[in-house]
């Protein structure tokens, strides 16, 4: 579906009734990435709306002009809010660079949240200060790999840990369909110009005392996974997993552990 006023025009879908929750992909997919992970998890019976965004600049949202920095970023999720669920508590799940903007919505929407899912969050937005394993592949299958395109084969194996059939079917369906629309430019921009840092402490926070999630992969060679131990005392009710054989697709790579946890965490919200 598509929303628009004269501020912002965005992609969404909605999944189920009851509860709001906004779920955020990371940089570069769309909603499909999250939908493909966190639709398995839920059932009728959650009463739980989910509402799945495609970020400005990806998916079917198109980029605007004023957004230059994270904090538009995180702007236009406010603006997200108020269009689809305003006045409504509700609560956020975050991938990658959507993690990063969760943990702003956490701090501008603090009294609203019922809850929160960091999924490979984004701790530090500058790279070259984030504390980072090496990459480190735990299983590769030479065969599938070469049946795969030169391009296919780069995007697939640049962050995977685990380099298997049912990987690379969930990463084509869910994460590879969706990089093609990004526009590269916009989010080459917001890099390049020194605006991917917010330009404020996200982390200067009251205390979260809502169920909270933190799921990170112990091979994460993208964002790492010490970084996020930092969050802890900003979320007291949050488990946080460290999972061995996962890097930064750790809901491909570990399924069934990201689906019990992720469940564990629903039921805290009940």
């Amino acid at each position: 579906m598509l929303y628009s006023d004269n501020n912002i025009t965005f992609n969404y879908e909605v999944r189920g009734e009851g509860r709001p929750m906004l779920i955020l992909h990371g940089n570069g997919p769309d909603h499909r990435m999250m939908m493909g992970c966190m639709e398995p998890v839920f059932s009728e019976q959650d009463f739980i709306r989910r509402i799945y965004v495609d970020l400005p600049g990806m998916g079917k949202s198109p980029a605007a002009n004023w957004i230059t920095s994270s904090d538009d970023m995180l702007k236009a999720v406010g603006m997200m809010i108020e269009a689809l669920i305003p006045q409504e508590r509700f609560a956020v799940v975050g991938e990658s660079y959507g993690g990063y903007l969760a943990r702003g919505l956490v701090r501008n929407y603090h009294s609203r949240i019922e809850g929160l899912l960091l999924l490979c969050p984004c701790i530090i937005a500058e790279s070259d200060k984030r504390e980072l394993p090496p990459h480190q592949v735990m299983y590769s299958d030479e065969q599938l790999l070469d049946e795969l395109s030169e391009i296919e084969r780069e995007e697939f194996c640049s962050i995977s840990v685990v380099q298997n059939r049912q990987a690379w079917s969930r990463f084509n369906q869910e994460i590879m369909c969706g990089l093609p629309l990004a526009d590269e430019a916009f989010m080459q921009q917001i890099r390049v110009t020194g605006g991917y840092p917010f330009s404020f402490e996200v982390d200067d926070i009251l205390p979260l005392d809502k169920p909270t999630l933190i799921l990170v992969g112990r091979q994460d060679s993208l964002v790492g996974f010490k970084d996020a131990w930092k969050l802890m005392d900003n979320y007291p009710h949050a488990t946080f997993a460290v999972l061995d054989r996962s890097g930064h697709n750790l809901q491909l790579e570990q399924a069934e552990l990201f689906n019990g946890l992720t469940r564990e965490w629903l039921s805290r919200m009940t």
